[in-house]
């Protein structure tokens, strides 16, 4: 079934069409766009020809397919190059993940979702879902939880609005109440547990990156299995991620993150 028409105009039924090929993740015949979008055939036709003129979307004859155009990943790099924290916290989260030898994940609120931005795995004997450019609930998630504790009233009511609750495990939030009580603890401890609540068998610890004026901006994570470690041992790595969230932080406020 196709979706409801966007309602910000033709910019924003071109975006559309973008985040449906981006969310793919591959390239994509016209007949396949044509199932996913809200749009006729006749105008889903003109939009992709407008996007693959403008080199926001490139078109192979040969497979009859489309894909993401240069143009559009340069803009991507520039936008990631300016607003993501990975460029500041690349070599700090290096030193985390040699100290602890489990994957860091460096996250980022956007639109009520975690965006992973960065990521290091030291170990191949267990992967997690989150990859760079990933996004993931930010209700169920060490980094997620993280964040959300931090906010402003202001932003954190935004940010609750446009959860949908979704119970990934057992262990997941169900409703905004039990999210909520949660966050007394989060905010005394300075940290945020992932107990299984995306993935089962998957745990992390994660705490928020603070701008000096006390805003949360993103959040970092150590994450490992329960067949490695249980959540006690996970705690051990507390004092070394705080030192690494104060120094990216830090770094961030310098660097005049985007705010």
């Amino acid at each position: 079934m196709n979706k409801p028409a966007n309602k910000d105009g033709t910019v924003g039924k071109a975006l559309e069409i973008l985040d449906i090929v981006a969310g793919l993740g591959r390239p994509v015949r016209f007949t396949e766009l044509l199932s996913l979008s809200p749009h006729p055939k006749a105008t889903l036709y003109r939009f992709l020809q407008t996007l693959t003129n403008q080199g926001m979307l490139t078109y192979d004859e040969d497979r009859q397919s489309y894909s993401l155009g240069l143009r559009l990943v340069r803009m991507a790099h520039a936008a990631w190059e300016s607003a993501s924290l990975a460029p500041v916290a690349g070599s700090i989260l290096d030193e985390l993940a040699n100290e602890v030898g489990e994957t860091i994940h460096l996250a980022q609120m956007e639109n009520g979702q975690v965006l992973f931005v960065d990521k290091r795995r030291n170990t191949a004997l267990f992967e997690t879902l989150a990859a760079t450019g990933r996004v993931a609930p930010a209700h169920c998630t060490g980094v997620g939880k993280a964040i959300l504790a931090f906010m402003s009233p202001e932003r954190l009511e935004r940010a609750l609005k446009q959860q949908a609750f979704v119970t990934y495990t057992d262990a997941s939030h169900s409703s905004r109440e039990s999210l909520l009580a949660e966050f007394d603890d989060i905010r005394r401890d300075g940290v945020a547990f992932d107990r299984e609540e995306h993935e089962q068998g998957i745990i992390s610890i994660a705490a928020p990156v603070l701008l000096q004026n006390g805003k949360v901006v993103g959040s970092v994570s150590i994450a490992t299995s329960t067949s490695r470690r249980s959540l006690e041992q996970l705690e051990t790595f507390k004092p070394a991620l705080l030192q690494a969230t104060q120094l990216i932080g830090e770094a961030a406020t310098v660097w005049q993150f985007p705010s």
